[in-house]
C-alpha cells in the first residue's frame, strides 16, 4: 500500500510518499501544467491512500483521484496545523506532516460533499451574489430618491414607487446615473426571479428539503440550504454541534473556574447562518412556542441576541426533522407528547 501526504496548491504540489511493504520513502514537486500529475498519479500501483488539506482550488484533485480510483482523503486545515510544533514551514515539511498522520491514523478528515450538493451549493451562492448586486442598487436608487424629497421607502420598489422615481426631475448626471441603475435592477430582478425558480424546483425535489418546508416560515431557499450545506444529518450528535458548525455559538476563553464568553464565534457558513436568522424571524410570527420563546430572550437578552437565539433553535428544529425524517406535524406532536412526560426517540429538545 503506498500513502502520499499531497500539499496542494494552485499551480504545483508537493508530495511524500511511503511504501508500507518496502518501505520506500519518496518526495518530489509536481507542476500542475500538462500531463505530469496524471501520469504520476497513474503510474502508482496498488492501493494508494492520498491525504491533502482542504482548500478552495481542490476539486478538480479529487475528481482526478476519484477517475483513477485512489481514495483521497481532505484533512481540517487548523486541526493539521495544530500537529506540527516547529516553527518551521514549508512545502516539504507540510507534505511530511500529512503523510505522518496518515501512516499514524491521526488524520483529521472532514466530510464532503457530493457532486450534486456542491452543485446545489453553487446555485445558492450564486443567487445570494445576485441578491447583494440588487440591494447595492436599491440602495443607491433610494438614496437618490431621498435626496430629493421622494420618501416612499419599500413602496419606492412598487410600479407606483417605480413610476413616481422615474419622474424626478434631476440634473443631467443624477438622470442618467438613475436611468442606469433602473435599467440594471430590471436585469437583476429577473435573473434573481429565475434562480428563484430554479431553487424551489430542486427544493421540491429533495425529499429532505420538501419536509423543512413543512415548516412555518421555511421557504425553498432556506429549506434547500439546510438540507445541501448541513448533509448528512446523522454525523452530528448534537443539537449543540450543529450550532457549533454553522458557528451559533458564543467565542470562549475559559480558564480555571471562571467562565468566559464573548461574541458569536460565526466560524461556519455565513449563508446558511444568514438565512436561519431571517426565516426565524418570519417563524417567531407563525409558530407560538418559538414565538414565546423570541419574546422571552427579547426581554432578558435584547433584540440582537433573541434573534440569534431564535435562528439558533430554528436551525436545530430543521435538524432534527431532517435527521429523524419527520415533518412538521410529527415534530410538534413529538413536542407535546415530551411535556406531557412521555418519551418517544428523537424527541426535538
Amino acid at each position: 500500500m503506498k500513502i502520499v501526504g499531497c500539499d496542494l496548491h494552485a499551480r504545483q504540489q508537493s508530495i511524500a510518499m511511503v511504501d508500507t511493504e518496502t518501505g520506500e520513502f519518496t518526495e518530489k514537486t509536481l507542476c500542475h501544467e500538462g500531463n505530469a500529475v496524471r501520469a504520476f498519479y497513474a503510474s502508482l500501483e496498488g492501493p494508494v491512500v492520498v491525504g491533502i488539506e482542504a482548500t478552495g482550488a481542490m476539486q478538480w484533485f479529487l475528481e482526478l483521484l476519484d477517475e483513477l480510483g485512489i481514495e483521497g482523503r481532505v484533512g481540517h486545515p487548523a486541526k493539521i496545523r495544530a500537529q506540527e510544533t516547529r516553527k518551521q514551514k514549508h512545502d516539504r515539511r507540510d507534505a511530511r506532516l500529512l503523510l505522518q498522520l496518515l501512516s499514524e491514523d491521526r488524520f483529521p478528515e472532514i466530510w464532503m460533499p457530493s457532486t450534486e450538493q456542491r452543485d446545489l451549493r453553487t446555485l445558492l451562492r450564486d443567487r445570494d451574489q445576485w441578491v447583494r448586486m440588487r440591494t447595492r442598487v436599491q440602495h443607491t436608487l433610494q438614496a437618490i430618491a431621498l435626496n430629493h424629497a421622494l420618501r416612499q421607502g419599500r413602496a419606492l420598489w412598487s410600479a407606483t414607487g417605480q413610476t413616481a422615481l422615474e419622474a424626478l426631475p434631476l440634473p443631467p448626471y443624477t438622470r442618467q446615473r438613475r436611468d442606469e441603475l433602473l435599467a440594471l435592477y430590471a436585469q437583476l430582478q429577473k435573473r434573481i426571479q429565475e434562480l428563484n425558480k430554479e431553487v424551489e424546483a430542486q427544493a421540491r425535489q429533495r425529499p429532505q428539503a420538501r419536509r423543512l418546508l413543512t415548516h412555518p416560515g421555511v421557504g425553498p431557499v432556506t429549506a434547500l440550504a439546510t438540507d445541501v450545506f448541513l448533509g448528512d444529518p446523522s454525523r452530528f450528535a448534537t443539537g449543540n454541534q450543529v450550532a457549533s458548525y454553522i458557528g451559533m455559538i458564543p467565542s470562549e476563553r475559559t480558564s480555571g473556574k471562571r467562565q468566559r464568553l464573548g461574541k458569536m464565534s460565526k466560524q461556519g457558513n455565513a449563508l446558511l447562518r444568514y438565512l436561519w436568522t431571517e426565516a426565524a424571524m418570519s417563524t417567531v410570527r407563525k409558530d407560538p412556542e418559538l414565538q414565546r420563546f423570541y419574546r422571552r430572550k427579547l426581554i432578558q437578552k435584547g433584540m440582537g441576541k433573541a434573534r440569534i437565539a431564535a435562528a439558533r433553535k430554528l436551525g436545530i428544529r430543521l435538524w432534527i426533522m431532517m435527521r429523524d425524517q419527520i415533518d412538521y406535524q410529527e415534530f410538534c406532536r413529538r413536542g407535546k407528547l415530551r411535556q406531557t412526560g412521555e418519551t418517544h426517540a428523537g424527541m426535538p429538545a
